[in-house]
């Protein structure tokens, strides 16, 4: 199975993960299950934790971690077997101990998303656990892939889910 994580560019945002969907990730209607993707997301938010400096060795050695508090999905386009995804990455905002996420699955090199999910994470220490601050470097990255992605548009965030009003009822 690849899994693959690089900064784009020079470093800026976005983050970018990639992974081929395994045949055991398909459902009965040859389509990507629905808690698949959110695994794919799941390894993308891995690949932000090593852009910031909280990779394994480090998450181990500091003590610290990131825990997700909330994640919205929205899938937008099926995707099957053996296709090759994309996740785009991007900081949002952050404080001293959280980020918001955004990000976008794209499919066999499509410039449309498939999927978008959008995500809370804490800095945890690990010890209690409990919130805590980032460490300065940590935050510094943080803060520059923030920054990378001052413009950018995030179409399916900060949604809510509710049902429309239908006109006559």
């Amino acid at each position: 199975m690849a899994r693959a994580a690089h900064l784009a560019g020079d470093g800026a945002a976005p983050v970018i993960y990639r992974d081929t969907v395994q045949a055991d990730w398909v459902d009965y209607n040859g389509h990507l299950r629905d808690a698949f993707y959110m695994l794919i997301y799941s390894y993308a938010t891995d690949a932000l934790l090593d852009a910031i400096g909280l990779d394994a060795a480090q998450r181990t050695a500091r003590g610290r971690s990131m825990y997700t508090l909330e994640a919205h999905l929205n899938y937008l386009h099926e995707i099957k077997e053996g296709a090759q995804v994309r996740v785009e990455v991007r900081v949002l905002e952050h404080d001293a101990k959280r980020v918001r996420a955004y990000l976008e699955m794209f499919a066999d090199e499509g410039a449309l998303p498939v999927s978008a999910s959008e995500q809370l994470l804490l800095h945890v220490d690990r010890s209690g656990p409990r919130a805590a601050a980032f460490d300065a470097d940590v935050l510094a990255r943080v803060a520059a892939l923030c920054a990378a992605s001052a413009g950018f548009t995030p179409h399916h965030a900060a949604r809510a889910i509710a049902l429309a009003p239908r006109p006559g009822r």
